[in-house]
């Protein structure tokens, strides 16, 4: 999109392009989303960003009727395989406040300076100014949704001092942090503190139709005893799960969004799922969002997705029937992976025998599921027990950043791994949209988002789920 094209969006207030994008508005000195309800400024006075970042460090705040922070994130970085993307994805997952940006480096295979260059160069913000604005927002979040002592609220958001924090928090809010606890809404979903049974309140936002329904019933008959269970009734389930987390544990609840889009009801342009975070040190609140926005697909473009896949013969009945039709993702990587080599049945023993119990189980949750190292030195089959090594070791990796075509290699190179299961891996794990399972009938017409009409297929019964 060219800057024209972006303002013609702003005028028309186009939520589909809702963190594609930020505009900022020199008169005012605020950027908004370009859905944001306000009066459209002129021409002039915009300035576009491609990241809430690159417009908070050339020093404009973030606009509070339409909180630019809280959009979806760039379906770009999906898709991309390059080292922006990957670079963005780890960032989104808080490898920089975890290991700095020389582990982030270290993670892609490039210098420290090759990534600030490359990130800054195409978006305006290098790796340290895009995890503080994602501090920012996690900090927004814990504030207006939780009672924790504001003290308490900068160190888990990944702040390095109280005076840090207290600084982003103005800079970007225009806001001190009790006034924005301040202006918070109040009312029953509010979270009270540390062990609050409502946990933290989210609201995963999405842009365009979603149907929800699909991915209910996927992980409904994918679910393992002890780490996940689904509640409710059609329209209306409950999708909980543990979750091991980089500084703890959680338990995530998300629920399904009533009432699943059809021919016969009109797109929205947007919308959110309800979930809920339960987590033993707030530290890890951005690194579960986005695991979660990872495994619900909350990310993707279904715009771009529904055009290119509507106008095949084959599929545009199926797309009209199942507009935003999503592929799911994972929660976890390496559990995703376990789980497609051994299947659902002995991925129950293995939570079983060899997963972590909870200190305080939540109703059916009572485990985590095992870690490659509790997997690797066990007596178990010869697959199982190559790829656990493999991850426990380095030698496979499945992070949110690493090389997909380098993943799939490693993979295919373990005994007992067949392609059949690396496509699984490689579509649910490593979340690449464009991925045809072996011998299926996928033509490349259909790229670069095979993995969505895939879905459509097993969604519809054409073809067999794997």
């Amino acid at each position: 999109m060219d800057e024209d094209t972006r303002y013609e969006a702003v005028r028309s207030r186009d939520a589909r392009f809702d963190g594609e994008f930020f505009f900022g508005v020199a008169t005012t000195g605020i950027y908004c989303r370009p859905s944001c309800p306000a009066v459209t400024p002129k021409r002039r006075n915009v300035r576009f960003f491609a990241t809430a970042a690159a417009a908070q460090g050339s020093g404009f705040r973030a606009c509070r009727r339409c909180r630019p922070d809280a959009v979806p994130g760039s379906a770009e970085w999906n898709a991309r395989a390059d080292v922006v993307g990957r670079a963005m994805r780890l960032i989104g997952d808080g490898v920089v406040d975890r290991e700095g940006v020389a582990g982030l480096a270290v993670r892609l295979g490039y210098s420290a300076r090759q990534v600030q260059r490359q990130l800054t160069a195409e978006l305006g913000a290098g790796p340290v100014a895009l995890a503080r604005a994602q501090r920012a927002h996690t900090a927004r979040v814990l504030v207006q949704t939780t009672d924790l002592p504001i003290t308490e609220i900068a160190f888990a958001a990944g702040f390095a001092s109280v005076r840090q924090f207290n600084d982003t928090i103005r800079a970007v809010y225009a806001s001190t942090p009790s006034e924005l606890r301040t202006s918070a809404p109040k009312g029953p979903t509010r979270g009270r503190g540390t062990g609050s049974a409502a946990g933290i309140p989210l609201r995963l936002a999405h842009r365009g139709p979603y149907q929800s329904g699909a991915v209910f019933d996927l992980l409904q008959r994918e679910a393992i005893p002890g780490i996940e269970e689904i509640t409710g009734t059609p329209g209306r389930r409950t999708y909980r799960r543990t979750l091991r987390l980089p500084y703890g544990t959680g338990i995530a609840a998300v629920d399904e969004r009533p009432g699943a889009l059809s021919a016969a009801t009109p797109a929205h342009p947007g919308g959110w799922l309800d979930a809920r975070l339960h987590l033993s040190d707030h530290r890890d609140l951005t690194t579960a969002v986005q695991r979660l926005r990872r495994l619900f697909d909350l990310d993707a473009d279904p715009y771009a997705v529904d055009e290119r896949l509507g106008d095949d013969p084959r599929l545009g009945p199926l797309v009209a029937a199942r507009p935003g039709l999503r592929s799911p993702g994972a929660a976890d990587p390496e559990e995703l992976a376990v789980r497609a080599l051994v299947g659902q049945a002995a991925a129950g023993e293995l939570v079983l025998r060899h997963g972590k119990t909870l200190d305080a189980p939540s109703g059916t949750l009572t485990h985590l599921f095992p870690e490659p190292t509790a997997l690797a030195g066990t007596a178990l089959g010869d697959p199982l027990a190559a790829l656990a090594t493999a991850l426990a070791d380095g030698t496979v990796r499945l992070d949110a950043g690493v090389d997909r075509d380098d993943a799939q290699d490693a993979l295919l190179a373990l005994p007992g791994m067949d392609a059949a299961t690396v496509a699984v891996i490689r579509t649910r794990a490593l979340g690449d949209p464009d991925v045809a399972p072996p011998g299926a009938d996928v033509p490349d017409a259909w790229r670069p988002w095979r993995s969505y009409a895939v879905q459509h297929l097993r969604t519809a019964g054409e073809l067999e789920s794997r």
